[in-house]
């Protein structure tokens, strides 16, 4: 087996990596970043490698990641399923393997406590993949934490070069990041954008997407051919804002994109349907009744008589957006915007109920990832290929 060191070329969808004492770390958000909101929060969220895979071309049979996984363990709830690590062969799925060993984060949702275990590396192997020269994408579970020790091969591997294709920088929640998905691959954004045929720089954040300047000062600094961001569900989870500082709050986000990227095509996208949200304000807190049964949901703890003094709803965060946008598109001609419950919105609830009241589930990725890609990446849609260039 030869072993080949683990480096930015080999890594597709990570901003950094950095040294741990085990291994490799990649993040979502460049070191500046995390230093400016020391939030365990984002941390934990933006080092899970949404989007983030290994790319190489080789004649390999065999393959062997050596990671350091780390697992979830939420008191009163049943146990997470392991993290999967999906192997896509020449742009097809061709095998999936877990990690069953690893540290473990152990979360007290009444306490507010996390407790972490110190685990071993473990190694996740896949053989019998034949001796014919391929491109291999190798990618991480979009839900753990996952520290890269080596990576091993019974051939030579290299770089995947170039191939033309452009890079979509999405930012939004965890349903952008992929709760609920069945795997990597199986998130809305990566679904879209393997049939969008682009690849994918994932920046959705669970519980984290909070209209921040330092997201908007990362998706400015990227290379971006397409830009999309879907603020609001965790601005009313969390309570963050009311509508007299979360319209400033968008403008000022674009406005920071749009100093590194003038003229991408930059789309906004509201919040998916969300019931519970519609017309009610956050906070959003656990249900209880819930978490006595051994499931995780949430409820929506605000009060409705607040939303004229300015809290916000998912109603009135879609109405903000489509305003902003429209007002700027003015002057942007590529700036444009999509009503999220045209991914999930109320005709798809009886046959997709959201399992936990806040995020969809596997079918629901898939379907929100085929619509996506009918409204964006074909026809007249804002990331469609103009003709010119086809």
């Amino acid at each position: 087996m030869i072993t080949t060191p683990i480096t930015l070329s080999l890594l597709r969808g990570v901003v950094e990596l950095t040294q741990s004492d085990r291994g490799l770390v990649p993040h979502r958000l460049p070191g500046w970043a995390r230093r400016q909101y020391d939030d365990p929060q984002l941390a934990g969220a933006e080092s899970q490698p949404s989007g983030v895979r290994l790319a190489f071309r080789t004649q390999a049979s065999v393959i062997e990641l050596d990671v350091v996984a780390t697992k979830r363990d939420y008191v009163g709830a049943p146990p997470r399923p392991d993290g999967v690590y999906d192997l896509v062969i020449d742009g097809t799925l061709t095998a999936q393997e877990t990690a069953e060993a690893g540290d473990v984060m152990t979360v007290d949702l009444l306490a507010g406590t996390a407790d972490v275990r110190r685990g071993e590396p473990t190694t996740v192997r896949f053989a019998n993949l034949g001796d014919a020269d391929k491109t291999v994408e190798l990618w991480l579970p979009h839900d753990e934490t996952t520290e890269l020790v080596a990576l091993r091969t019974d051939a030579p591997i290299s770089p995947v070069a170039a191939d033309g294709r452009r890079t979509w920088v999405h930012h939004g929640s965890s349903i952008s990041h992929g709760s609920n998905a069945a795997s990597p691959t199986g998130t809305w954004p990566a679904l879209a954008a393997a049939q969008g045929e682009v690849e994918l720089i994932n920046l959705g954040f669970s519980g984290s997407a909070l209209v921040q300047p330092f997201v908007a000062r990362t998706i400015r600094d990227l290379p971006a051919d397409l830009i999309s961001v879907k603020p609001g569900i965790n601005v009313v989870n969390t309570d963050a804002l009311r509508l007299r500082t979360f319209i400033p709050a968008v403008n000022g986000f674009l406005d920071t994109i749009r100093d590194g990227h003038p003229t991408t095509p930059l789309l906004v996208i509201s919040p998916i349907l969300c019931p519970i949200h519609e017309d009610t304000p956050g906070p959003t807190g656990w249900d209880l009744a819930a978490l006595a049964e051994g499931r995780l949901a949430f409820t929506a703890d605000g009060d409705p008589a607040d939303v004229p003094a300015g809290k916000l709803t998912l109603t009135t965060i879609r109405a903000a957006l489509a305003t902003i946008v429209a007002q700027r598109a003015t002057t942007d001609p590529n700036l444009h915007y999509l009503d999220g419950r045209d991914l999930y919105g109320d005709a798809d609830t009886p046959a997709h109920p959201l399992p936990d009241d806040l995020h969809p589930d596997a079918e629901s990725h898939r379907l929100m990832a085929t619509r996506f890609t009918e409204l964006a990446f074909t026809g007249k849609g804002p990331f469609a290929v103009p003709p010119q260039v086809r």
